[in-house]
């Protein structure tokens, strides 16, 4: 496909901006073209933000509670992966960083989603402040048991209350993290429980120290991570209510797209899912889990 020249400096990444910008008396060949690339972007840098839940993993399709327990993807998980890359290169959405969890989950959605989109080689990032919320003693159990249990308000509490944790995990338990050579530079701050005030206490500092500063040069960031730690950070840049998150859901493995303004800001409030149509029946899924 042909573009007529402005066309082409619009389609070009915010790191020309950057350039362009520094660039005080451009010359050449180069004059033109960071003309027309101020000009199309009104001298205002945006930035490309992409969140990807994790594909289904085999705790997902038993409706287990999961937490910081490192269960492998099902066949239709992995699908999801390779479809996710699928859809980058389709948006022509392309990363030039990846951040992910510690856990496999993701660490395998990213690797099947970079491999679909040809971009296997670009550079990886994880850390433990990417994981999923720690669901304390929950972990493993099954989440329709849970509530016909304790009820349906208990239930809704620990799951999607902002500021309950459940009940903490023992170390003794088989779905403890203690001993965990993955989290050995956490001591006594590993989790054994937490709530979602907890994740975002976890995660902004890795937003702000990791994230933004790639954002800032005109990186399109990949962020693959889970339901949890997305929606912590989909908290933070909608400025979603602590009331209104619980009913925030995020589905397994379809992109989720924010441009962001300069400082920040999503151009789009909730950002763009790059299947809509799959990712509104998804979120009905997730909404309903447990029951």
């Amino acid at each position: 496909m042909l573009f007529a020249a402005g066309e082409v400096a619009c389609r070009l990444p915010s790191s020309w901006l950057v350039l362009c910008r520094s660039a005080a008396e451009t010359v050449g060949p180069w004059a033109s073209l960071c003309t027309e690339v101020l000009s199309c972007k009104n001298g205002a840098m945006t930035h490309n933000l992409i969140l990807l839940r994790h594909g289904e993993s085999e705790w997902n399709q038993k409706n287990l509670f999961t937490g910081w327990v490192d269960v492998p993807l099902t066949d239709r998980g992995r699908a999801e992966g390779q479809r996710a890359g699928e859809l980058l290169r389709e948006a022509d959405l392309i990363p030039d960083v990846v951040y992910t969890s510690r856990l496999k989950r993701a660490i395998l959605t990213s690797n099947l989603a970079l491999e679909a989109a040809d971009l296997s080689w670009l550079d990886v990032h994880r850390s433990w402040r990417l994981n999923e919320r720690h669901y304390g003693a929950l972990q493993g159990k099954d989440k329709k048991e849970i509530r016909e249990k304790f009820g349906e308000e208990q239930f809704m509490t620990w799951r999607r209350s902002f500021d309950t944790p459940p009940p903490a995990l023992g170390d003794a338990s088989e779905f403890s993290q203690a001993g965990d050579p993955r989290y050995a530079n956490l001591g006594d701050s590993l989790p054994r429980t937490e709530c979602l005030a907890d994740v975002i206490d976890r995660l902004l500092p890795y937003w702000y120290d990791r994230l933004v500063p790639e954002l800032t040069v005109g990186r399109t960031v990949l962020v693959v991570a889970h339901g949890n730690s997305l929606r912590a950070l989909v908290k933070h840049l909608d400025g979603i209510s602590d009331a209104d998150i619980t009913g925030l859901n995020i589905p397994t493995g379809i992109p989720l797209h924010y441009e962001l303004t300069e400082d920040f800001t999503p151009v789009k409030p909730g950002g763009t899912y790059l299947d809509p149509a799959a990712a509104e029946a998804a979120i009905g899924q997730v909404a309903n889990q447990g029951r």
